[in-house]
């Protein structure tokens, strides 16, 4: 068991929200009794970021540049950064002098792309060496790191790419609700193509795996239906007869619990997991898992015009190395003004402390 994980934490697109998000998450003191966080990114990007936190929120912190993990003090009130030194000081658009520090407004670039980029490589390149215990990322653009000519669909790729994995999946948690997929980032028409027995099969073995790794000994899994109704006994589609359910069956057969032995409608799942019914729900494609996350973790108050919570994280599951992630985007038309909101960073790092404790 290790106490105090040493979680680095990509910075993000640096044109974006994860700075600012960053410099807010450790603010909170308790963190750093639970963990030893390293920011990987660019020391120009997080001294800007400090100085808008400092004028917006009142935070004022210090950065402390490393040149490897083993150098960081891993104390309150001081942020420790491996600089990457990839983004020019005069690259980032100075509006402190405003009364209100107002958005970059630079949105998808090459240069935010290629930064972003590289932090996460940096992040799983010092986890595959063992010099970190987990790592948790802040949001990057896929069209920007795209313009970079980093050919990839979005994190979870890049990481299965980096860390010659084969077979993972994507899980999204929010509180007691988790989601587990057997596709993400596909086309709707594939994601269906995709819907096979062994992938339906491996992706409930991944699922049973992390949340006995969470430290939920007995789980009880639920799993989704592609169809409405799930197929209605093949009224509807024939997927849930065909592939889902022999996957069910096969899982069944090695002791993994899924309580109603079959493939359940999508429309009532989720009321049923939220209940408590289930530690999760393997769902067929993204949208179906990432509508239901996304209502419950994202709270906007139409009142007072902004995002009361941003709630919810993203682990890959199926890797050599512990990854969890914020669940949102870049924010680009927001960000640089310090209005970002931290709490799905300190959910993903929450995340990846638990998982890191368990490490090895």
């Amino acid at each position: 068991m290790i106490e105090r994980p040493l979680i680095g934490i990509s910075m993000g697109d640096p044109f974006g929200n994860g700075p600012e998000i960053t410099v807010k998450a450790l603010n909170d003191k308790s963190i750093y009794e639970r963990c030893r966080p390293l920011v990987v990114g660019d020391l120009s990007v997080m001294d800007y970021a400090l100085k808008v936190a400092k004028k917006v929120n009142g935070i004022d912190l210090k950065l402390h540049p490393v040149v490897s993990p083993a150098d960081g003090l891993y104390e309150a009130g001081t942020i420790d950064l491996l600089d990457m030194d990839l983004v020019p000081e005069r690259e980032i658009p100075n509006t402190l002098n405003e009364d209100e520090p107002k958005p970059f407004g630079i949105g998808a670039s090459k240069l935010g792309g290629e930064a972003s980029f590289q932090y996460v490589v940096k992040v799983i390149d010092l986890a595959m060496k063992n010099e970190i215990d987990a790592t948790v990322t802040n949001a990057f653009s896929k069209e920007a790191i795209n313009m970079a000519g980093h050919h990839f669909s979005g994190h979870t790729e890049v990481y299965a790419h980096y860390t010659n994995t084969p077979k993972y999946a994507m899980m999204l948690s929010h509180e007691d609700l988790r989601v587990v997929h057997v596709s993400t980032h596909v086309s709707l028409l594939e994601a269906c193509a995709r819907v096979k027995k062994e992938r339906v099969l491996e992706v409930i073995r991944m699922t049973d795996e992390a949340l006995k790794q969470l430290g939920i000994e007995h789980p009880k899994l639920a799993v989704a239906g592609l169809n409405p109704h799930a197929g209605e006994a093949g009224m509807f589609g024939t997927e849930e007869i065909r592939e889902i359910n022999p996957a069910i069956e096969q899982a069944l057969s090695e002791g993994i619990d899924i309580p109603d032995k079959k493939a359940l409608p999508p429309d009532t799942v989720f009321s049923k997991a939220l209940g408590g019914w289930y530690d999760a729900v393997v769902v067929m494609y993204h949208d179906q898992g990432h509508i239901p996350l996304k209502v419950k973790g994202f709270v906007y108050d139409k009142g007072a015009g902004k995002w009361e919570a941003v709630a919810g994280i993203n682990v890959t599951l199926g890797l050599p190395i512990i990854r969890a992630a914020v669940d949102h985007g870049t924010a680009y038309g927001h960000a640089g003004m310090g209005h970002a909101n931290e709490l799905s960073l300190i959910n993903a790092m929450d995340y990846a402390i638990r998982l890191g404790k368990n490490r090895g």
